[in-house]
């Protein structure tokens, strides 16, 4: 209730002797205190009462004000009771002060005050409970007669005063007007975040509160990003809006994972008929003549024996790294997605994906992301050797412990290297290079470091010791004991091999 409407209350006579220009103000609750140094349990906007029994002395009357004014209170009512009247100090103090003074007769008890103020506030709030439970029933009855998430969020603002905007964990704005670089920095908040909902400090220094729109998996999750600080119950309402129209467009999606899982079982069967390829091809909405990629992928936390199936969650985030605009069919293996490239180059689309992984990596370091990609195609025929390029790419990604690998990779040791066991490389690695290490930490020598860079180098001295920023002799020495602690010879081609793998199997 506002000050005014309590000085319009004729059963109180209550009189105003300062404030004529802060009538506006809000009061909150009603407090009585004779407290000398009340302060400290007024939370603000309160209308104090008191009886004036800490005053002893004039002085104490501006002790008084600040307190009441530093703790933000709405107003001071002074009782006539003690002394007949109210003191002169008290309404100089007040003046200066800016805090309105109210004169409350001897006749008025406090508690008819209090009780005016409490029977009044709590009307108010009722009202304003009925006006926000009607706001968000249009937002609900919007949403279900399919306003779109971008209506959402602008009935929103202007139903709820709230600015909202649903955001991937890949770092994209789904709806709603956000900077992109505030919808990675809060994605990043998202993922990292111990419980939601999350009040977070945004790229612009303002508070976002952050709520999980479904119980989907945070790394191919949604979230809510509400400016401010929004309690929960308007949140979690708001945010069951947002999935609500996910699970709308879901449906959608669902179709078009099951023919797109139909394509690549008959492309990968061997024995499609090339025109029902084709067929399917357009189905899936791919033109047989623009090139393509063939993206597999698999996601699982580091060590856990539980959880959503790898590849269903793998799928489920490239859908999200790439912004919705392909779907991924589930398979046992990986899931497996066509990529139309549609003027954008193969290795953009690796770099693209790479860089949202680094996101993921980040925000959620036990979650092992391994992406394989094929190069560039085109043709439905091309559908099934694209397959086994992307999954050998993917198992290569998987190899690493979670990258994003390409079939220009796999074309080199590297291949060759992720299909051997971790233990038989681990242990081909110590046998020629552990007297070398041993070497290293006794002397400080820097033996494996010359190896590297000696094999880099294709065996040149010179180029070595330039890169290493040491005398060519340096080097020469150094390359003497290599040889003396593995007993290999550099300057034979099958012994270098030995070695430049032994470094890369580790």
């Amino acid at each position: 209730m506002l000050l005014s409407d309590l000085l319009a209350m004729p059963e109180l006579r209550l009189g105003l002797l300062v404030g004529e220009t802060r009538l506006d103000r809000e009061i909150v609750a009603a407090v009585v205190t004779d407290l000398p140094e009340p302060g400290r349990y007024l939370a603000g906007g309160e209308l104090v009462l008191t009886g004036l029994m800490w005053r002893q002395e004039p002085a104490d009357a501006h002790r008084f004000v600040d307190a009441l004014v530093q703790a933000g209170v709405a107003a001071l009512g002074a009782g006539d009771a003690l002394l007949g009247h109210i003191p002169a100090d008290l309404v100089d103090a007040c003046r200066e002060r800016g805090l309105p003074l109210i004169e409350v007769p001897v006749e008025v008890s406090f508690g008819a005050v209090t009780e005016a103020v409490a029977r009044r506030v709590a009307a108010a709030q009722a009202g304003d409970l009925r006006g926000v439970l009607g706001r968000r029933r249009r937002i609900v009855a919007a949403v279900a007669e399919g306003a779109g998430l971008d209506g959402l969020v602008d009935l929103t603002a202007a139903e709820l005063g709230v600015t909202a905007a649903v955001i991937s964990a890949a770092g994209s704005v789904v709806a709603g007007d956000l900077p992109q670089a505030h919808a990675v920095r809060l994605a990043h908040d998202f993922l990292a975040a111990v419980r939601l909902p999350a009040l977070v400090t945004g790229p612009d220094g303002e508070p976002y509160t952050l709520f999980a729109v479904d119980r989907s998996h945070r790394a191919a999750g949604w979230a809510l990003a509400c400016r401010g600080e929004v309690d929960a119950e308007t949140g979690f309402e708001l945010a069951s809006c947002v999935a609500m129209e996910r699970t709308r467009t879901e449906e959608g999606r669902r179709v078009e994972r099951r023919l797109a899982e139909q394509l690549i079982a008959l492309a990968c069967s061997g024995d499609a008929d090339p025109s029902e390829l084709s067929a399917r091809m357009r189905t899936c909405g791919i033109d047989t003549a623009e090139p393509y990629v063939v993206v597999t992928a698999a996601a699982a936390r580091r060590g856990a024996a539980e959880g959503p199936d790898p590849s269903v969650l793998g799928g489920q985030v490239v859908e999200e790294l790439l912004d919705r605009r392909v779907v991924a069919a589930s398979g046992a293996d990986g899931s497996v997605a066509i990529v139309p490239l549609r003027g954008e180059q193969a290795h953009d689309l690796a770099e693209r994906l790479r860089e949202r992984s680094v996101l993921l990596a980040g925000g959620l370091p036990g979650l092992r992301l391994s992406i394989g990609l094929s190069g560039a195609l085109q043709g439905a025929a091309s559908i099934r050797g694209g397959v086994e390029e992307a999954g050998h790419a993917r198992r290569l990604a998987d190899a690493r412990g979670g990258a994003v690998v390409t079939s220009d990779e796999i074309y080199t040791h590297a291949l060759l290297l992720a299909t051997v066991p971790g233990e038989i490389r681990r242990s081909f690695a110590g046998r020629l290079l552990g007297p070398l290490f041993d070497y290293d930490r006794t002397h400080q020598a820097d033996l494996v470091r010359t190896l590297g860079a000696f094999l880099d180098s294709a065996g040149s001295w010179n180029a070595c010791a330039e890169r290493l920023h040491v005398h060519v002799n340096t080097v020469r020495y150094r390359i003497r004991r290599v040889e003396e602690l593995t007993g290999k010879d550099l300057s034979s081609m099958r012994d270098r091999v030995d070695l430049f793998l032994a470094l890369r199997a580790d």
